[in-house]
């Protein structure tokens, strides 16, 4: 298959339908996009009911090239990470794996504009996250939740109001950023860098002051963003956990028992934000964001330091600051609900305290009953809910 044969492909697929995220090419399904979180078949002209081993083999092929590296990563390790661009049209980061002794090919669909804090609904809080001069920031979740977006999105606002030097280190690069009063060097591990602990030890003389990391994969890659953010630079990062605590859990279990206590003291010097999110689908169609923020401050250090205890946990600390404009996701969740945004089932299902979140979705139906009722004393219950969410 040439290149021209795929872009044709991808062409129609794209054409097909709208909030198109992903393109699957597995073996024994039809051709396949992900609109807004579901999967659905895309008639093809020919039809293509099932594809064939070599016909996914083919897609893969005319992706990789000749590339040392994704032939090498494929071989050795069973899967392969690159982007794909669609012309001027789109482009894709691609992930190339086996399963059952066949290629498997998932294409995700990049945007082609960095979108703003606006556009994105982002809390207000991410332009203060813009704003730090120094420290490490973690933005986590599972994967396809937008962690990538959000980062482009803050590396965006920063370069609309700082003129400061950006190294970016990227598993691929997903979103080109152009200069405005920040200059923003775009490094793509394999091309540019062989590996995250030697591209971030590079990137250490290359007098940036933040430094974007795609993902922190192991020890090495942690220590050196540590080493970084003491130095005095900002550090932005990802995570595949899903919330703040599991994020700190993570990055200890990285590190021996004997090494600990330091690691904890340093992470609670350094650490400024943690930014969780989730996607889930909104009622009017589509997905909605749902996000936890938790900042710094001498709970959040004493409980990094120290560990959590009945008295002292991330949940109940990011709970406590709200007025701060800090969330968990049942209180990101309590108000998308009472907006209208998400389902009643989609409340619980994503949940992090599901009994806690029941109750109180109980007591916001109650309320919207007396609102129509017109029963008195409501506007006394409503304060309340809105002091606490």
């Amino acid at each position: 298959m040439t290149t021209r044969e795929l872009d044709r492909i991808l062409e129609t697929l794209l054409r097909s339908g709208d909030g198109i995220s992903d393109v699957i090419f597995s073996v024994g399904r039809p051709l396949q996009i992900e609109a807004f979180g579901a999967l659905k078949p895309v008639v093809f002209e020919p039809e293509i009911r099932e594809l064939t081993a070599f016909q996914t083999e083919q897609v893969a092929l005319s992706i990789i090239g000749n590339h040392p590296r994704l032939l090498h990563d494929l071989h050795s390790s069973g899967s392969c990470d690159t982007s794909y661009a669609l012309g001027r049209d789109a482009r894709f980061r691609v992930n190339i794996f086996r399963q059952r002794g066949y290629l498997t090919v998932v294409m995700r669909k990049l945007q082609a504009e960095i979108p703003t804090i606006e556009e994105l609904s982002l809390p207000p809080l991410f332009r203060q996250v813009a704003r730090e001069k120094n420290g490490l920031v973690l933005v986590t979740g599972a994967t396809g939740h937008g962690k990538t977006t959000s980062l482009a999105t803050i590396l965006g606002e920063v370069n609309e109001t700082q003129a400061v030097h950006v190294v970016t280190l990227e598993d691929p690069v997903e979103y080109s950023h152009t200069h405005g009063l920040s200059t923003i060097s775009q490094r793509e591990l394999g091309i540019d860098f062989s590996t995250y602990p030697i591209g971030l030890r590079a990137a250490l003389r290359q007098a940036p002051k933040i430094i974007l990391v795609g993902e922190m994969r192991d020890r090495e890659t942690i220590e050196i963003a540590l080493r970084a953010a003491e130095t005095g630079h900002l550090v932005l990062t990802t995570l595949h956990t899903v919330d703040a605590g599991q994020s700190i859990h993570r990055i200890l279990g990285m590190f021996s028992p004997s090494e600990e206590k330091h690691i904890r003291t340093r992470l609670s010097d350094v650490l400024r934000w943690v930014v969780s999110q989730r996607l889930v689908p909104r009622v009017s169609g589509g997905r909605h964001l749902l996000v936890e923020i938790m900042g710094s401050n001498l709970r959040t250090r004493e409980a990094i330091e120290l560990g959590e205890a009945e008295d002292r946990t991330f949940y109940e600390i990011i709970q406590d600051s709200a007025q701060y404009g800090w969330c968990t996701f049942d209180q990101s969740i309590l108000r998308s609900f009472e907006r209208g945004l998400i389902a009643e089932e989609t409340a619980i299902l994503y949940a992090s305290r599901k009994g806690h979140v029941t109750r109180e979705i109980d007591l916001l139906k109650k309320m919207r009953a007396g609102m129509a009722e017109g029963e008195s004393g409501l506007k006394m219950d409503v304060a309340t809910l809105h002091r606490k969410y």
